[in-house]
């Protein structure tokens, strides 16, 4: 489908997806933002659905300001995938101890490894730039530099929600590695911090929700965020560099027979800012639950723990500001969800899925998400599929 536009404030509201589906609370926050006086565009992707500081599934372009609530506490959250040399012939009936042995390398949930991780210990792995990255870390926010260890600590680790790790066959039995993840409790912390500042400003003190207070270009505290926010950005990608590199380890030792080999990863964050150029102006773009999808960018488009994801390729699409939804989104609250969906619900649904199918993840049933199908069927015009995948393992928090 092409978008509809609904009317704005300033901008008017561009939507792959119906409008009367979207939920009123919703709707309301699009409003809200496309009132900011910093505002160029608005689009607004089909997994769309409510959230904290500002929709998920919102791109958000604007001049000289950027809000740090509407770029969200999980900065640089996003996806890496990777297509291997195996077959689905090659796996065993039972997958519970390739779980096991995911689980036990990747610490999931709250979980640190004892040590940091050394990333040269991985055949292959980019190390060039992590001494610089690590050499900023005193650089960031006063008020997490005690956290220097644990952030350390947690690079290469999964976190919960609905972050996951999958082993995943394509529609030509292929297997793929693919996971799920961001910049762990060190984006958390420095996006409370700098939302909170952002908060006290007195250009923020009128604005129709204090939720969307911003940043605005050539002051202090912009130059301090943005130094935050990429730096939490760069962890979230070199987060999901070493859980890959991990991954595949485990793999290779799983598998030493058939000698694995892996093709080149596919990453993208889909919680992030960028600095992009449209119709001639300079803009921030806030991917708040959106990928980017420029002509030829490689994405991942995951649904959820039950039903199968897709790798595409972006069409370029102008419209959408080169963007394209990061999942199915989900279409009900991780409470609701719980009202609703009992432990044998998610047996059912994670059917022929090594998974977690205790009450501790009902919460992330496939039934709270939309379907990923009519999903990227609403974006023929942002995206391509390159291949379908359909989970064997899941590993969640």
């Amino acid at each position: 489908m092409s978008y509809t536009e609904v009317p704005g404030i300033r901008v008017p509201i561009r939507m792959w997806t119906d409008p009367s589906t979207v939920e009123d609370g919703a709707m309301q926050q699009l409003r809200n933002v496309s009132s900011l006086p910093w505002i160029k565009g608005l689009a607004v992707m089909p997994d769309v659905h409510y959230g904290k500081g500002a929709t998920v599934g919102s791109v958000i372009a604007m001049h000289g300001a950027v809000c740090p609530a509407a770029v969200g506490v999980d900065i640089g959250c996003g996806m890496s995938a990777v297509r291997t040399s195996l077959r689905a012939s090659d796996l065993p009936g039972d997958l519970s101890r390739l779980r096991s042995k995911i689980e036990q390398a990747i610490p999931v949930g709250r979980g640190m490894h004892s040590d940091p991780v050394d990333p040269g210990s991985f055949h292959g792995m980019r190390t060039s730039g992590w001494d610089d990255f690590w050499s900023r870390f005193q650089g960031l926010a006063q008020a997490v530099h005690f956290r220097e260890g644990r952030a350390a600590q947690q690079m290469g680790t999964l976190g919960s929600g609905n972050h996951f790790v999958e082993v995943c066959l394509d529609s030509e039995d292929g297997v793929w590695l693919m996971l799920h993840s961001g910049s762990r409790n060190i984006g958390k912390e420095l996006a409370e911090y700098h939302i909170g500042e952002a908060r006290k400003l007195p250009h923020n003190q009128d604005l129709v929700d204090r939720d969307l207070a911003v940043f605005v270009a050539d002051t202090p505290q912009m130059a301090a965020y943005r130094n935050d926010l990429f730096w939490a950005q760069e962890y979230a990608k070199y987060n999901r560099a070493l859980m890959m590199a991990l991954l595949q380890d485990v793999v290779r030792k799983e598998f030493k027979k058939a000698k694995v080999t892996f093709e080149p990863v596919i990453s993208c964050h889909h919680n992030y800012v960028a600095e992009e150029r449209y119709d001639g102006m300079d803009l921030l773009v806030t991917r708040k639950g959106a990928i980017r999808a420029g002509s030829g960018d490689y994405g991942i488009i995951p649904g959820s723990m039950g039903t199968g994801s897709y790798i595409v390729r972006g069409l370029g699409n102008t419209a959408a500001f080169n963007s394209a939804s990061h999942g199915a989104g989900r279409r009900m609250s991780r409470s609701a969800a719980k009202r609703r969906f009992t432990t044998r619900d998610l047996e059912d649904q994670t059917r022929g899925v090594e998974c977690r199918k205790d009450s501790g993840v009902v919460d992330e049933i496939p039934g709270a998400y939309k379907p990923i199908d009519q999903v990227i069927d609403q974006q023929r015009d942002l995206v391509e599929i390159v291949a379908k995948l359909k989970q064997v393992v899941c590993v969640k928090g």
